[in-house]
């Protein structure tokens, strides 16, 4: 707003001064004075009131265009933001599906996992279960095949190691239900510790070595055993002259000499022994192989009665070798004296004793595994 009046301000109603020669200069100017005559209290009051409120107007209106333009910067500042917070949304929305899926696996592999854990399990079950079966038969049928030897031949060493070894493996196992079995092994382990020792093998290994002598033994007649006839040794020739003048005359005549050597031929002719039997055996050569021959084969027989444990037909064996020996080998040699006390030693050893059975053991395995067998 213009603070002249308004005819000032637009020249209406304004007349040009009329044109008069120049005269002297008035004394004051009208204009200021009617000027500040226009502008009143009011006036000045007012044109104060407006031009403040441009002021404030101007001043409000930049603030607002710089708030604008603050707004505007945090719009596109919160707009980028956003926009970033909207990818990293999207990345992280990717990335839980991403992971969604993964447990999906992990959770389908963990079920796999237990299912296949159950599956072993089961089968560990069914395996263990199958072993003890498979150990308790092989045990059963080591037992019966114990008891066999036992019974038959009396092989008591052989079973206890059997019931021992039986035993082991059933406290390798460690299982409680395997203790009533353990226990009847136990009892017959420690029925056949008590049993009276009888070294089989001991008697067997020097009847075995009789057997092996009787192609040695020297017969009665066999003249092979009694050696050449010892006859003197002839002197050595004389180192000097005197010494063979000295032999020559120590010689015994020449008919003495003749009688000697008549004799010594006589000697090899005729022998005079002392046999000790009134009826003496005369063998021919062939008879007497048939005659170690069969004293072998009644050794052996003595032998298979000795792992029998049949002490009546051992001994009857024994005896009879005996007998055979005092009637057909020289027993005054050390070879058939040697066999002769070998075989009485022998005859009066005890080889027969009552074994037990193995029976408890093998019928505790079997109750065991007669209630399992149902359940397979």
């Amino acid at each position: 707003m213009s603070a002249l009046p308004p005819d000032l301000e637009t020249g209406v109603g304004l007349k040009a001064a009329p044109t008069k020669a120049p005269g002297p200069v008035p004394a004051a100017n009208p204009l200021p004075s009617r000027f500040l005559a226009w502008w009143t209290r009011e006036k000045i009051i007012i044109a104060v009131l407006v031009a403040l409120f441009l002021i404030n107007w101007w001043d409000t209106r930049r603030q607002v265009s710089n708030l604008a333009q603050e707004v505007a910067q945090r719009l596109r500042t919160e707009s980028d933001s956003l926009q970033q917070q909207a990818v990293l949304a999207r990345e992280a929305q990717a990335r839980v599906t991403e992971a969604v899926g993964k447990l999906a696996a992990v959770e389908a592999k963990l079920a796999e996992s237990q299912s296949q854990q159950a599956a072993l399990e089961a089968l560990y079950q069914d395996l263990s279960r199958n072993r003890d079966d498979w150990a308790l038969t092989e045990i059963e049928q080591t037992l019966s095949i114990a008891s066999q030897q036992l019974q038959l031949a009396g092989n008591v060493r052989g079973a206890l190691v059997a019931l021992q070894n039986a035993d082991a493996r059933l406290g390798r196992a460690d299982k409680a239900q395997f203790i009533g079995v353990r226990r009847a092994l136990q009892k017959d382990i420690e029925r056949l510790k008590n049993l009276p020792f009888i070294d089989t093998s001991g008697l067997a290994i020097r009847l075995d070595a009789v057997i092996a002598g009787v192609d040695a033994l020297p017969l009665i007649f066999d003249e092979r055993s009694q050696g050449p006839v010892a006859r003197p040794a002839k002197p050595k020739p004389p180192a000097n002259a005197k010494d063979a003048t000295d032999a020559r005359m120590a010689e015994p005549p020449l008919w003495k000499r003749l009688r000697d050597d008549a004799w010594d031929q006589f000697r090899q002719l005729i022998r005079i022994r002392d046999i000790g039997d009134a009826d003496p055996v005369l063998l021919n050569p062939s008879q007497a192989f048939f005659v170690r021959e069969n004293l072998k084969l009644k050794l052996l027989n003595a032998r298979i009665a000795l792992l029998q444990r049949n002490e009546s037909l051992f001994k009857s064996d024994v005896d009879t070798a005996v007998v055979w020996l005092n009637r057909y080998v020289d027993v005054r040699s050390k070879n058939g004296a040697g066999a002769v006390t070998t075989l009485r030693s022998l005859s009066s050893s005890a080889i027969s004793i009552e074994l037990p059975t193995l029976a408890e053991s093998i019928n505790a395995v079997r109750n065991y595994k007669a209630p399992r067998a149902p359940g397979k």
